[in-house]
């Protein structure tokens, strides 16, 4: 049985007030959440309505909502051209007698925008992949299983590397030649199917879209466009670097990462990847819940020195986090940063099991999983 997944108490207080949006990708467990919200297990309740199925697709379309249930699930209706006027008018004529729950595999804030707005009518929170607090494991076995896995369920709770490498492949394909298809308008699958073969090698580095124009040999809107269509689909996501005069830093640079890591070939690059979207996880978690406009960036000056992570809140350095595989000295570049931008807290994390510093001082060391505990991460 899975764990309760984190955003389950938010989401129902938020209901008694508004819609509630859920995006994530596809497969990270938004319909088992959405029926655990209703207190069902089986897709065929009553409440529980699926675009892609064609009696739930009629009765929506028909207005025929279930008599005696105070919540309503829309899973993937983000699908039809004009669902925000059709949940919004669900909404309007309702309220307060019928929540909505809405859920898909794409930004639904990106797709919520134009047409007849929604704005003031919902919240909207991202869910991310089981992280290791959501799985209040902190052990290095748990570590290591979610770092080979992924924080995907299926793949994570099954923990067979034959299941997992198939399972990638299939929900790649969806997202390729069903999602990107119906939602973004894009033809050119063949070559979307290809980028997303060149980007795992790509984890964790400064990505060039000149490079992979070349490779693909189109041009570079093309690329950048599609590079934007996977992310809005949950595949990939970038992170830009921070610029500040006061380390001379690089500009208008972005790393690559995947929402599911278990894509990076290359055991550092995963654990990186793996640090990336628990610190993204917790960057949405803060901002979708308590309205802090949090930003995951990295710290590169020209000069080459870099710093894997720094989250911001508010605009302001809240902390830093280099990645090492292994647990050897503390990195000379985190003083630099650290002084330069008067970075409150920064620490390097790893596989091993030393630990020492002070992340507030000269910056701490110590093993990824305490650091997930210490930073009451989600």
């Amino acid at each position: 049985m899975q764990p309760k997944r984190y955003l389950t108490d938010l989401v129902r207080e938020d209901l008694k007030e508004k819609i509630v949006f859920i995006g994530g990708p596809r497969q990270v467990g938004k319909t088992t959440f959405t029926l655990s919200v209703l207190g069902a297990q089986e897709r065929a309740h009553p409440a529980y309505f699926n675009w892609d199925i064609l009696s739930d697709r009629e009765k929506i379309l028909a207005a025929e909502l279930p008599a005696g249930q105070k919540t309503v699930v829309f899973d993937e209706i983000h699908k039809y051209a004009r669902w925000r006027n059709l949940v919004k008018g669900f909404y309007d004529k309702n309220t307060p007698h019928i929540r909505f729950l809405v859920t898909g595999s794409a930004r639904l804030d990106y797709y919520s925008k134009g047409g007849d707005s929604l704005h003031g009518r919902y919240y909207y929170y991202r869910m991310h992949p089981f992280t290791l607090p959501e799985l209040n494991s902190y052990t290095k076995k748990e570590t290591e299983v979610l770092l080979q896995f992924g924080g995907f369920p299926e793949p994570l709770f099954k923990a067979n590397e034959r299941f997992s490498r198939r399972w990638r492949l299939n929900r790649n394909r969806q997202i390729i030649h069903e999602d990107l298809r119906d939602l973004e308008n894009i033809r050119e699958l063949s070559l979307i199917d290809l980028l997303v073969s060149l980007l795992p090698e790509r984890v964790g580095q400064i990505l060039s879209v000149q490079s992979l124009r070349e490779a693909l040999q189109v041009a570079h809107e093309s690329v950048e466009r599609w590079l934007t269509a996977l992310e809005n689909m949950y595949l990939i996501f970038r992170v830009p670097s921070y610029s500040a005069k006061k380390i001379r830093s690089v500009k208008k640079e972005k790393k690559l990462y995947f929402w599911n890591w278990a894509e990076a070939t290359e055991h550092g690059a995963r654990f990186e990847n793996m640090v990336a979207s628990h610190l993204l996880k917790y960057c949405h978690f803060i901002e979708d819940s308590e309205g802090h406009a949090m930003q995951l960036c990295f710290l590169r000056d020209t000069d080459g020195r870099e710093i894997d992570f720094l989250v911001l809140k508010n605009g302001k350095p809240d902390f830093a986090v280099e990645c090492k595989s292994g647990d050897k000295q503390l990195s000379k570049r985190i003083e630099y940063f650290k002084t330069r931008l008067n970075i409150p807290e920064v620490y390097q994390v790893h596989l091993g099991e030393k630990e020492f510093g002070n992340a507030a001082t000269t910056g701490m060391l110590l093993p990824f999983r305490k650091f997930c505990k210490w930073k009451k991460l989600i």
